[in-house]
């Protein structure tokens, strides 16, 4: 059994806590985006890996830090 199997109450929980978490500041966008990513790993109608959720959480990092998309 791999860490990442098909987890539904997993994801459902992850994906509750980012609706909690999610408001109307950035940083709390932020997180709820990278804890909706997470969740993905254990969705099994996604396919993805770890690797790819750390560069797409990467790459949401960095176009925080440059000031947004709508710069």
């Amino acid at each position: 059994m791999s860490d990442f199997d098909p987890d539904p109450e997993r994801v459902e929980t992850l994906r509750a806590v980012a609706d909690d978490v999610r408001g109307d500041s950035s940083e709390s966008k932020q997180i709820a985006a990278i804890l909706y990513r997470v969740s993905d790993l254990y969705d099994a109608d996604e396919d993805t890996d770890p690797q790819e959720i750390y560069l797409n959480v990467r790459n949401i990092l960095n176009v925080k830090e440059q000031g947004g998309l709508e710069r």
